[in-house]
């Protein structure tokens, strides 16, 4: 099994027209996925390689029975892309864009709550089902099937994670890119229960950053709710207070949201806490070692 995405997934791509979305969308359907729909204002009627490009997601939706809508336009456009593909029925909605304006991400993830579209994002890599779908811009290569469940706020800290996963001769059932904005849509506690569900999942990796409560939030729900084991990183050890590390939401204020209090919080409640990426792995392939 594997969460989010799978064999049965079918992909429509709003942007689909656009540079980064003809690319990302080919290697998408190049790795398996079905990719069986794009959506671009005034450009129906056309294609994208072979894929049907509509005028909206309700078209799409009628014509091809996609379920799953991968948003690559504009930020200006991304808010209003979302809710029409949440209108048009898609239950899974993968935002990639990156730069929505914070009061536009409010506005999606409160009609999103009263609803029933999953979002994941904005200013996310996607989803990587190793071996059934990739829905995204996770390079696909570096993970191989298998246990781990990976959630994470970061991109290309996952991707080196799943790596050294794959090289310590381990591979993943998902890996779940949440992005790193202050409003997104999932959150660690969505997919981490998502992964507690899932039989394929024998442990679970969380990859959190500087920046809100987030992994204080899921080391809590860690300890009552979730009977695997989890192993975390926190970017950010060495991030000075006041000041936005890469992501708009990976920022420490005051003595809130430092590496350390999230390493603390999570170590207390049971969660092995690496101090880089490697060794995260290590830990990882310690555990799943002892349970063969």
């Amino acid at each position: 099994m594997a969460i989010l995405v799978d064999t049965d997934t079918r992909l429509v791509v709003s942007g689909v027209t656009g540079r980064e979305g003809t690319f990302h969308s080919l290697r998408n359907r190049d790795y398996g996925t079905q990719v069986v729909a794009g959506v671009t204002p005034a450009k129906g009627g056309q294609d994208v390689d072979g894929i049907p490009v509509f005028d909206t997601f309700q078209a799409a939706v009628s014509e091809t029975g996609a379920n799953t809508a991968m948003i690559f336009v504009p930020p200006r456009f991304a808010a209003d892309s979302i809710l029409e593909a949440e209108n048009a029925g898609i239950a899974l909605i993968i935002a990639i864009t990156e730069g929505i304006p914070a009061h536009d991400e409010l506005r999606v993830y409160n009609h999103l709550k009263r609803g029933g579209s999953r979002l994941i994002g904005p200013n996310c890599p996607g989803i990587l089902s190793p071996g059934k779908a990739n829905v995204g811009i996770i390079p696909a290569q570096f993970f191989k099937e298998g246990n781990v469940g990976l959630v994470s706020r970061s991109g290309t800290l996952t991707y080196q994670i799943g790596n050294e996963l794959a090289q310590g001769g381990f591979g993943n059932s998902s890996i779940v890119g949440i992005g790193g904005d202050p409003v997104p849509g999932s959150s660690f506690i969505d997919v981490i229960e998502l992964f507690e569900a899932d039989p394929e999942t024998e442990l679970i990796v969380m990859c959190g950053e500087i920046g809100g409560s987030a992994e204080e939030e899921a080391a809590e729900f860690i300890a009552t709710s979730v009977s695997k084991p989890v192993v975390a990183y926190i970017a950010g050890f060495t991030a000075p207070p006041g000041k936005t590390m890469g992501h708009a939401g990976a920022i420490v204020s005051g003595t809130q949201g430092t590496a350390a209090a999230k390493a603390e919080a999570l170590e207390a409640k049971g969660v092995r806490v690496g101090r880089n990426p490697t060794q995260v792995a290590e830990i990882a392939v310690e555990i799943l070692g002892a349970r063969v």
